[in-house]
């Protein structure tokens, strides 16, 4: 469905808008950057993009308490960024292998300007 501009400024932005996405996408778009408008939440994310670790781990590498980080593990865990596996008494975490997990990792290697780490020391978050 096209929409007619009140104004002709002979520019393509009428063809633009045609394939403009649905407006829920857009809500769904924003409330996945939001995830990345916490530095505490960003650093999780991008500790986790790296590698697999335990909660009692992960507050310590971030510097926060285990149960901040436990919230916001909480919450990356429901909006599907991260997942867990239970081994004995320790939850590990990773980043999920999801296209919106994979554009978050390459959104914060981006923006760090960095190679990630994985790939530089050819590690793998392989279990």
């Amino acid at each position: 469905m096209s929409q007619e501009l009140p104004h002709d400024h002979n520019h393509f932005s009428e063809k633009i808008i045609a394939v403009m996405p649905k407006e829920q996408e857009f809500v769904e778009a924003a409330h996945l950057f939001k995830q990345l408008a916490d530095g505490t939440r960003l650093r999780i994310l991008w500790f986790l993009c790296h590698t697999e670790e335990c909660g009692i781990n992960i507050a310590s590498a971030v510097g926060k308490s285990q149960a901040v980080v436990s919230h916001h593990l909480q919450v990356l865990k429901s909006d599907n960024l991260i997942t867990s596996r239970r081994e004995g008494k320790e939850i590990y975490y990773k980043l999920a292998s999801t296209e919106h997990a994979d554009l978050i990792h390459r959104i914060i290697d981006s923006y760090f300007s960095e190679i990630c780490p994985v790939e530089e020391f050819g590690l793998s978050t392989d279990n």
